[in-house]
């Protein structure tokens, strides 16, 4: 097994301090040390007990990692070491006796008989040298690991000046990690003054020097006001958004800045993974979706698109921001045949891409298409061909302002296709078919809103025509990150500095992400009454909590 350079030092030092741990062993074992025989077993198995336990320790890929970076794995593998260098040594000691004595036997006709005996290796001996070994390798190794993060006194040190102070939310995992981290790497410029923690059981307990001053409901004001930090960082991955909310506010009303880490879901999903675990690197400002006030919605994809399994499904939009995330969602519950049509070409190649080279669907399921919702003789020719059981109809002209300038094409687009498709699939034998609409449909103020309340009259229309065929409409407020939504708008105003083009300070409305957004229309389709049992186009509309004031 190859041993690197910068490990030398360290078996070397470990050799002494395996050696001077057997050594004490004998020292501590006998009153006045070691005398006579035993005196000198120890100084011949001295050097070979020192070599097998390099070379144990070697086997055991102790030395792939430096001192400073010694974690619980490399404690155990030590211990394990050390544990088969003991039971060696007394094997090694019975089976090879290194020290023979003579030992008078009795008289037998006049002679002196003797008996040649083997010295064994005293179990005090053996007791001691584990611990002390123990004791030596482990705990240089934490000494260096403490040294190097400089933990024992960096967390009651007075900051430099320019330093910021911190206040951490969270003292579980995550909170331990941002700590580390700052108190490890001084150049970041962060003095940790406190944590808060909602867990009753750890106020007033300490962590690595720093206490945990309270929770985030009662006592939040009154620890930002007695701490002032200059700076908040949340650090639990798994907040509710509720919990964000409350600290973005009570921060913002003082002016304090603060930070997030990412959820569990973007650490999983996004996050390379840096030398040395640079977790404060990975903290980024607080997101618009961070604080939404209730909690993501969550729905097990597989049993919600259980229905879509080994079927042919159709997307329009595909290439969007939510038709795309429909894909990318879809591809999991492994569809027969999956067609893509969207009538931008670099929108829909993109997602086939995607889908074929990073998320491993196979060629022969996906079927880009590129057409036009409005041609009806095109899109007549992709039903005909394709003959899809499921359509997630997801095109659409989203921008308000755009629409307001564009209003023909905004009719033409959000409700004149929406009523050929319909119309398409009921003709060609489709079970169901789900319409991404809006709330803004409900009484509508504006042209989009007006073209996609006709979009659900179009629905109503192809239900009594086709009545085998379900459709249904699903609602939604302002999805973040989707195209037409306003807050991309926000976030490059309050970049450059604004001015912010807020319409009306008392403007409230509800918000939600793109995957939250996906998975309810996945879960719409599955709620789609059966065949034949009469009534409308059903609709959809997600509980979304509370509303959010835009400003």
């Amino acid at each position: 097994m190859p041993i690197h350079r910068h490990s030398l030092p360290q078996i070397v030092v470990d050799g002494a301090l395996i050696a001077l741990a057997y050594y004490l062993a004998f020292q501590l074992r006998f009153n006045h040390g070691p005398q006579g025989r035993y005196a000198l077993l120890r100084d011949r198995t001295l050097p070979w007990v020192v070599g097998a336990g390099l070379v144990l320790l070697i086997a055991g890929r102790v030395y792939e990692r430096q001192w400073r970076y010694s974690s619980q794995r490399d404690y155990l593998a030590l211990a394990r070491g050390v544990l088969a260098l003991t039971v060696c040594a007394v094997l090694g000691v019975a089976v090879l006796h290194p020290v023979v004595v003579s030992q008078a036997d009795g008289r037998a006709g006049g002679a002196l008989l003797t008996k040649l005996v083997g010295v064994d290796l005293p179990d005090g001996v053996s007791v001691l040298f584990l611990l002390l070994c123990l004791a030596l390798l482990v705990g240089l190794r934490m000494i260096a690991r403490s040294l190097h993060e400089r933990r024992p006194l960096a967390a009651f040190k007075a900051g430099r000046s320019g330093d910021r102070s911190v206040l951490i939310v969270g003292a579980g995992d995550g909170g331990r990690l941002v700590l580390r981290e700052i108190l490890r790497n001084r150049e970041l410029g962060l003095v940790p003054v406190g944590f808060l923690d909602d867990d009753h059981r750890k106020h007033g307990l300490r962590i690595d020097g720093v206490r945990v001053r309270g929770d985030t409901h009662r006592q939040l004001a009154r620890i930002l006001d007695e701490a002032e930090p200059d700076e908040v960082i949340i650090a639990i991955p798994s907040a509710p958004g509720s919990t964000r909310a409350r600290v973005v506010k009570a921060c913002r009303e003082r002016g304090v800045p603060v930070r997030t880490l990412p959820t569990v879901f973007e650490l999983l999903r996004d996050q390379e993974p840096s030398a040395g675990g640079a977790i404060a690197k990975q903290v980024r400002e607080v997101r618009v979706e961070d604080v939404l006030g209730r909690d993501p919605v969550h729905l097990e994809l597989r049993a919600a698109g259980a229905y879509l399994a080994g079927e042919t499904v159709l997307l329009t939009g595909a290439g969007g921001s939510i038709g795309s995330e429909l894909c990318r969602q879809i591809s999991q519950v492994r569809p027969r045949r999956l067609v893509l049509v969207d009538h931008a070409e670099d929108n829909l190649f993109a997602i086939a891409r995607e889908l074929e080279q990073e998320r491993h669907v196979p060629p022969a399921v996906l079927f880009p298409v590129l057409a036009d919702c409005k041609e009806p003789a095109r899109m007549a020719q992709v039903f005909a061909e394709h003959r899809p059981a499921v359509v997630f109809h997801a095109a659409a002209y989203k921008h308000v302002g755009l629409m307001e300038a564009n209003p023909v094409e905004a009719i033409r687009n959000n409700a004149l296709a929406t009523r050929l498709v319909a119309m398409l699939a009921g003709e060609h034998g489709a079970e169901r078919l789900v319409l991404v609409s809006t709330d803004k449909a409900v009484t509508p103020a504006t042209v989009m809103g007006a073209s996609k309340a006709l979009a659900e009259l179009a629905l109503e229309a192809a239900t009594r025509r086709h009545p085998h065929t379900r459709y249904a409409a699903v609602r939604f407020g302002n999805v973040l990150g989707s195209s037409g939504s306003v807050v991309p708008i926000f976030r490059r105003q309050i970049e450059r500095g604004g001015p912010i083009t807020v319409t009306d300070e008392r403007m409230e409305r509800y918000f939600m992400t793109i995957p939250e957004a996906v998975q309810l229309i996945i879960r719409s389709g599955a709620l789609v009454s059966p065949h034949g049992s009469g009534g409308g186009a059903e609709l959809f509309v997600l509980d979304m909590g509370e509303p959010v004031k835009i400003l």
